[in-house]
């Protein structure tokens, strides 16, 4: 499986797909299901995966980024809150007529934190199969329409300063590791003891966060080739669990996910026609700001057209963050509503 998931990275990356190793994972642990007796990675591997997922997460806080949203925080507030509504809309909407629990179609909805929210969705009781489906649809269609919609709409020709994300690799060895470990080793127990739901990747997140922003280990971050491997672990875990009905399944929902999808991207376009005056930014950059999800993507388009990277970075890294956080609340009240709904007395 290593050796096939090595493989198809490579080529998911030389195609432009975005988490290349969680999708070529995937398709691995997809076909060893589908191929063989049920199966799963060891407990210990999984685990691993998603602390350092949660590390990688909290590294994307920077202090200018913070500094950025505070500017604006009302409009990035409303923007953000809007989207959690929008995106817990579409999900009712896909739970109601392609006959998906609640908490699944909900969090298969959720714009942003696609890794983050497919690594928590098994531990919070949802089918993270069609999560995972639901989630990486809705990445790759941004992928394909941010650039063209961002042509579309003028895009470029004003150059801004770099984003905050922090250029550069991630650091001296020593630096990254410490980061992986302080905030794995103190997140993970820490998380538990606070009975904080999924959080073996929330836990390390925070504090993952709290170390980057106040520059303890110089802007150490996670080197890609680590959070690759975690992607993989992670791709595994959900594809080894599919079945030939769950696939059945997933394909007669497409339409229907497809449909959210584009619907959901349509709203957060009106929010950025809202977002735009209140915060003093072109159209263009509000756009970018409130595409729902798919950030490397946009990023890349930011980059290449001269955006203002560093408000758009702000507004999609809090948005993220805030979206992986407020999820396993969302979950366990979905889900007990769903079970209410559903009683005979109820």
């Amino acid at each position: 499986m290593a050796a096939a998931t090595g493989a198809l990275t490579a080529l998911a990356a030389l195609a432009g797909l975005p988490s290349p190793s969680l999708f070529a994972a995937l398709v691995v642990g997809l076909a060893v299901a589908l191929r063989g007796p049920a199966s799963e990675l060891p407990p210990p591997a999984a685990l691993t995966g998603q602390a350092v997922l949660g590390v990688a997460l909290g590294s994307y806080v920077r202090l200018a980024t913070l500094t950025e949203a505070a500017r604006h925080w009302a409009p990035v507030l409303g923007v953000t809150l809007a989207t959690l509504a929008l995106s817990l809309g579409a999900g009712v909407l896909v739970a109601r007529l392609g006959r998906v629990d609640l908490p699944t179609a909900s969090l298969g909805m959720i714009a942003g934190g696609a890794s983050g929210i497919v690594a928590m969705s098994h531990e919070l009781g949802a089918d993270d199969r069609l999560v995972a489906i639901m989630q990486y649809l809705r990445v790759l269609v941004i992928v394909v329409l941010t650039p063209i919609l961002y042509g579309l709409l003028g895009g470029g020709g004003h150059a801004h300063g770099p984003h905050g994300g922090g250029g550069g690799g991630p650091g001296p060895v020593l630096a990254w590791l410490a980061l992986i470990l302080v905030s794995a080793g103190v997140g993970v127990p820490a998380a538990r003891r606070a009975r904080i739901p999924a959080g073996t990747l929330l836990g390390p997140m925070l504090v993952s966060g709290v170390i980057t922003v106040t520059g303890i280990l110089g802007g150490a971050r996670v080197p890609g080739l680590v959070q690759g491997v975690a992607f993989a672990v992670i791709g595994l875990q959900v594809g080894l669990r599919f079945t030939p009905e769950s696939v059945r399944r997933a394909g007669r929902l497409l339409p229907l996910i497809l449909g959210g999808t584009l619907a959901l991207i349509l709203a957060c376009g009106l929010l950025a026609l809202a977002l735009a005056p209140l915060a003093g930014v072109s159209r263009v950059d509000a756009y970018l700001a409130t595409t729902p999800g798919g950030l490397y993507a946009v990023l890349a388009t930011a980059l290449g057209g001269g955006a203002n990277t560093t408000f758009i970075l702000a507004v999609q890294t809090l948005r993220l963050l805030a979206m992986v956080l407020a999820a396993p609340v969302l979950a366990r009240r979905l889900a007990a509503f769903g079970r209410r709904r559903a009683s005979p007395v109820a």
